[in-house]
């Protein structure tokens, strides 16, 4: 994670000729059709588009989490698409982090131990009460999944994938499950994780309204990049009207 708050607009991701097919039965069905597009460090990327357009499989690709049939995808000098499964591995814990739309917390964990899990891979952790604190959540530490709403666990699942300082914050409709007034907070803390840290965001989500708060927007349809909106000003979260 940087630690300044100058947005270095330098590539992070060059991404190539993109392509995913996967195999169902007799029919091959293909997921990305040949997708391009570059992403900065330190941005605050949002990617849109329905269902079964591809952000999911394109989120996966960049995280690590699956790679491509075709094509390349760039981490700085380094093509993910060469990468044995171990070094995907090793790239996923020092460089990634991950929030998705339901928390995976462990309900036998404290918020505190949940955070505390996420650090033990990482060479240079965030203290999880200080992680928590920066999620709003500093006086909820001791509290289980049980007892907190669905805002709060998203804000420890944030927390955990803060806490191990990554360069790039990866979240797949990190507000698809709560309501308006829960997601804005969820979004004001991301916004603020990205603007104090420099840490490269990319969000997916069907949500439009969502794009305001982005450097720039990348519209996704039928496995393919539609159009890249860059945005003049970002919105806040309190802004957003959806």
């Amino acid at each position: 994670m940087n630690t300044g708050n100058d947005t270095n607009h330098t590539d992070i991701f060059q991404i190539r000729g993109l392509a995913k097919d996967y195999q169902m039965g007799e029919v091959i069905v293909s997921a990305l059709r040949g997708v391009s597009l570059s992403i900065r460090a330190g941005e605050f990327l949002v990617i849109l588009g329905p269902s079964g357009s591809g952000k999911s499989t394109l989120l996966n690709i960049i995280g690590g989490l699956d790679s491509p049939t075709r094509g390349e995808v760039f981490f700085r000098d380094s093509d993910l698409a060469g990468y044995s499964e171990a070094r995907r591995t090793r790239y996923r814990r020092q460089h990634i982090g991950f929030v998705f739309q339901f928390y995976n917390l462990m309900p036998n964990l404290t918020a505190e131990e949940n955070v505390e899990l996420a650090t033990e891979i990482s060479p240079d952790p965030l203290p999880p009460a200080k992680a928590l604190e920066m999620v709003r959540l500093g006086e909820r530490r001791a509290h289980f999944p049980s007892q907190l709403s669905g805002g709060e666990q998203q804000r420890v699942a944030i927390a955990r994938a803060v806490a191990k300082r990554p360069e790039i914050l990866l979240c797949d409709e990190p507000t698809g499950a709560l309501d308006i007034s829960t997601g804005k907070v969820v979004l004001d803390v991301l916004d603020n994780i990205n603007r104090r840290f420099g840490t490269t965001l990319i969000v997916i989500t069907h949500n439009a309204s969502i794009g305001a708060m982005a450097d720039r927007v990348v519209r996704m349809m039928d496995g393919q990049v539609r159009n890249i909106v860059e945005n003049e000003r970002r919105q806040s979260a309190e802004e957003l009207d959806w």
